[in-house]
């Protein structure tokens, strides 16, 4: 080899550390990402929920200036257009509440007007959503069905109680069909509410896409409608309550209702606000489950 070539051979053969040492130093990886602390997961949920959180608080405090009031005007037996002398006072329904949980039969009448109440609710929800949808897609049927359900809606609960026990052959029976009847007709009418306020453009653009009549009922009508059916069911489940209560006072033998009435009848007033404030609690519970089912099946509605 040429003299030449072994004078070039260790510039070219340079050591790997030399050239990194001409080349600069190498910057420093970047460091891992720390997770947030608790602190600031806490912020960003509080600010997430500030909303919630306040609605939650102002209801505890409305709550407790309620029971104030309550306590005072029992303890002072206030009598101003109202009387309070013979109203029990929270302590005294608190300590009628916790003798009643230890009670099978207190326990047996919930768990037969929560029954009823899912029997004839289900059954007035099955029957009046679907009557609802069609009777506002075709006018000959709105035109025969409307006039009946406009005479018999204005009929209250009470009044169907004589006929309900002459149309069915058990007690039972009797009370779930009232119930029935008094979620049905709320939810008939916000249906086909809902159903009159469907844009007509959407269901010519359906039919210019091919659509036939089964499809613009299900992603037509039945969607745009939905708000309002779930407002009719909620409202219906109020009007549900009212009328179990009703049927359960003058004709049922057990029941929350007929735990109310039976309290009255032995004088004990207690139970008679225990049984009041069992069927609010047992009412709002209801309602609150069908508001959140339809934020599951509404998504598009939270806000």
């Amino acid at each position: 080899m040429s003299s030449p070539a072994l004078a070039r051979h260790p510039e070219d053969s340079m050591p790997a550390a030399t050239a990194i040492a001409e080349a600069g130093p190498v910057p420093a990886p970047f460091p891992p990402a720390t997770p947030p602390s608790f602190g600031t997961l806490a912020l960003r949920w509080y600010r997430l929920n500030r909303a919630g959180l306040r609605a939650t608080a102002i209801g505890i405090i409305s709550l407790l200036a309620f029971l104030l009031v309550w306590h005072l005007l029992t303890t002072y037996r206030v009598v101003f257009f109202v009387r309070f002398t013979n109203v029990p006072s929270p302590l005294a329904v608190y300590a009628s509440f916790t003798k009643a949980i230890h009670d099978p039969k207190f326990l047996l009448h919930i768990l037969l007007s929560c029954r009823r109440i899912l029997f004839g609710f289900s059954l007035a929800a099955v029957v009046g959503v679907p009557l609802g949808l069609i009777m506002g897609r075709f006018k000959l049927v709105h035109e025969i069905i409307f006039p009946v359900a406009e005479v018999l809606r204005p009929i209250p609960a009470i009044a169907w109680v004589p006929m309900a026990i002459m149309l069915w052959p058990t007690n039972e029976q009797s009370i779930v069909f009232i119930t029935f009847l008094g979620a049905f007709f709320p939810i008939l009418v916000n249906t086909l509410h809902g159903m009159s306020l469907v844009d007509p453009v959407l269901v010519r653009a359906a039919q210019c896409l091919g659509a036939r009549e089964r499809s613009i009922f299900r992603e037509v009508y039945f969607p745009a409608s939905m708000p309002h059916i779930f407002t009719g069911l909620t409202v219906g489940m109020g009007v549900a309550w009212v009328s179990l209560i009703a049927a359960e006072m003058i004709s049922g033998q057990y029941g929350i209702g007929y735990f109310t009435w039976e309290a009255y009848s032995l004088v004990q007033y207690a139970d008679i606000a225990l049984g009041m404030i069992a069927i609010g609690v047992l009412g709002l519970g209801s309602s609150l489950l069908i508001r959140g089912a339809g934020q599951l099946v509404m998504p598009w509605r939270l806000k």
